[in-house]
């Protein structure tokens, strides 16, 4: 899953976290459902696929829409949160140590093992390492992040703009480890693994290793209900609360990458897993079109009945929390092409932009950010005194 998150409002908001169901922690490595063990386990014509790392934002997802094709699923998570997901097997472990779980996996004998977190190489590597001989492919879930035209956004790799829009041949970032000088808007707390994390080095484990074939989804950017970087919740949040104007800088609103549903990626995601002819390729998902971030704002006000004013302003003349990234170079969009995953698996999106966001908005509702990085008092009083300021001094942009 991509980890940037690029133009939007600074989260606010505190409260519960979204529900989930206590696992049962049972022997490291051994297989077992959450309810039962699916019959189907024992049928060598359905086609069964081993989930790495299912629970979180878009795993559930993936896990259902495997179910719904016929697929026989299984998960590989620490059991810290088992979801009720169906007929479904578990293994328990750390991914860490997932190459200590071969055996668990040959009792299941999957077809396809799905990784959905492989944040760094020895991620990678390890999944493969663990169902090669096993499996017959391994499917990893990258990022946007690993083209050129990343770097030149994130100031990192200096050069003229890169040609929009990316096809999965454009050229990949030539410096590895993007986040070790950094830590990307709405990670929160810095995760131990963000200096080792490169969706590059995980394409090149899950493509290059002789013996099990591979295939790579490079996903951009995800919003929807799980969403722990929860974009479009400052937006959200100053709609659900009445605020007057949303603010932001002229190239922040200009700002364009792609973006869709994670019910959109999901679907990508099981059809690449299910379709022989994804073996050996990597395939860009988002919606066919992508929207400036003003054109973005404007359709979640419709969504939510807002009715106030999107204002851009010069950078300095907005409060510091709403002030443009300083390793950010706008005029680098971030758009790929998906016609390859359309013309050669039939993709299209299942969820609409409007439902996509209603279906985010009620999840924003009910588990609001945990850890607000502000103070939400303060961050309106400073944004409603740069709004009177802007209006005094006839510079306001709408």
């Amino acid at each position: 899953m991509a980890t940037w998150s690029i133009g939007r409002a600074r989260p606010t908001a505190s409260t519960m976290r979204p529900n989930a169901i206590r696992g049962r922690d049972g022997p490291d490595g051994e297989l077992h459902a959450a309810q039962s063990v699916p019959p189907a386990l024992a049928d060598n014509r359905r086609m069964r696929s081993l989930v790495v790392g299912g629970t979180g934002f878009i795993g559930p997802a993936v896990v259902r829409g495997l179910l719904a094709v016929g697929h026989d699923v299984a998960i590989f998570h620490r059991g810290e949160h088992e979801l009720e997901l169906g007929e479904v097997a578990h293994v328990h472990g750390d991914r860490s140590r997932i190459r200590d779980h071969r055996d668990a996996f040959a009792r299941f004998r999957p077809d396809v093992a799905i990784d959905m977190r492989a944040m760094t190489e020895a991620d990678a590597r390890g999944t493969v390492d663990a169902v090669r001989g096993i499996a017959a492919r391994v499917l990893a879930v990258s990022s946007m992040d690993v083209y050129r035209a990343y770097g030149r956004l994130q100031s990192s790799e200096p050069g003229p703009l890169e040609q929009l829009p990316l096809t999965e041949d454009s050229p990949l970032r030539e410096h590895l480890y993007p986040y070790r000088d950094h830590t990307p808007a709405g990670i929160g707390q810095r995760p131990p693994w963000l200096d080792a994390y490169d969706k590059i080095l995980v394409e090149r484990a899950v493509l290059g290793t002789p013996g099990i074939a591979g295939t790579v989804v490079r996903l951009g950017m995800i919003h929807g209900e799980r969403d722990t970087q929860r974009r479009f919740y400052g937006e959200w949040k100053r709609m659900a609360d009445g605020r007057p104007a949303i603010l932001m800088t002229e190239r922040a609103w200009a700002f364009r990458a792609s973006r869709t549903h994670l019910a959109n990626v999901a679907h990508a995601i099981v059809l690449a897993a299910t379709n022989e002819r994804a073996v050996g390729r990597v395939y860009n998902v988002a919606e066919e079109q992508a929207l400036s971030y003003r054109e973005w704002a404007a359709l979640m006000a419709q969504v939510m009945g807002w009715k106030g004013e999107l204002v851009a302003a010069e950078n300095e003349r907005l409060p510091a929390h709403l002030r443009d990234d300083a390793h950010t170079t706008y005029e680098q969009h971030l758009v790929g092409s998906t016609e390859r995953i359309r013309r050669e698996l039939g993709y299209a999106e299942v969820v609409g932009r409007e439902e996509g966001l209603r279906r985010a908005f009620e999840w924003y509702a009910q588990a609001p950010a945990p850890d607000p990085p502000g103070d939400e008092k303060a961050e309106y009083a400073a944004e409603d005194a740069a709004l009177v300021t802007l209006r005094g001094s006839a510079v306001l942009k709408g």
